[in-house]
């Protein structure tokens, strides 16, 4: 399984998330610690929102610990909204076009699980993606199939709607099918804007998800620190640091919606 983070709020460099924290993104790409796979070395991105209407995007198949211009970039820019992901593969290559976050003009899209008996399904799905779409799809991941997938349902327009619509065609795929793996998603979308996540698993047994309200200040031995004010949102596969009282965790199955400083989380279904 990966491990991902979502920011936003007032502009800060990058590497006060992705490299500071005691349990940044960085150290969980080689030690998570509330995942099945420890280790998620399979690749990294980053999207990030500045001057420009679209993001950004830097992705590799490296190693995020390993990578030293991850680091000096993480260093020099500031954004007031970013995505980061360190890939853990459940089956497709390992290769730049697979790694998150996928792009698609102004939105930006990552995610975290499985779709239980892909090979078998894979058909399925990208022939129902609608076609002025598919002519973008670059990778061969179900994460870039679903993203796109729930595009063509309306994802810029009615988010949570359009995950409901995409999860209803994946689960009536696998029930055709006969799959009886599991599917299992936590999900992260962004419209530059706001920032809406996902969690839900067909088995009760999603991977983690938590986020943290607060305009974050600074990094400091190893701890966030957290100003006055609540402008900021962070949405996270595992707590950065070890201060519980920071750090709520997402409930199997909610739908969380970001904007403006206000964090929604709602239950959610297909």
């Amino acid at each position: 399984m990966c491990r991902w983070l979502a920011y936003g709020g007032e502009p800060i460099a990058m590497d006060t998330l992705l490299f500071k924290p005691c349990n940044s993104l960085i150290r969980q790409s080689l030690s998570a610690q509330r995942s099945v796979a420890p280790t998620n070395g399979d690749g990294f991105g980053l999207g990030w929102y500045g001057d420009l209407p679209r993001p950004g995007l830097y992705r590799d198949t490296m190693p995020a610990w390993n990578d030293a211009n991850l680091r000096s970039l993480a260093e020099q820019i500031r954004s007031p909204l970013f995505f980061a992901h360190v890939r853990a593969s459940t089956g497709p290559a390992t290769a730049r076009l697979n790694c998150h976050p996928f792009r698609y003009d102004r939105s930006l899209f990552m995610h975290n699980g499985q779709v239980g008996g892909w090979s078998d399904l894979r058909q399925g799905v990208e022939r129902r993606i609608d076609k002025r779409l598919y002519k973008h799809r670059e990778g061969s991941t179900d994460s870039e199939a679903l993203f796109y997938l729930a595009l063509g349902d309306g994802l810029a327009d009615d988010p949570m709607g359009a995950f409901r619509r995409m999860l209803a065609t994946i689960l009536g795929l696998m029930r055709e099918e006969g799959v009886r793996e599991p599917f299992r998603m936590t999900a992260a979308y962004t419209d530059g804007r706001r920032i809406n996540a996902v969690r839900w698993s067909s088995d009760g047994k999603s991977p983690s998800l938590y986020w943290a309200h607060g305009s974050v200040a600074e990094c400091s031995q190893g701890t966030v620190r957290f100003a006055r004010g609540s402008d900021g949102v962070l949405v996270l596969s595992e707590p950065l640091d070890e201060d519980a009282n920071t750090w709520t965790e997402v409930p199997e199955g909610s739908f969380l919606t970001a904007e403006a400083g206000r964090v929604e989380v709602v239950p959610f279904g297909p």
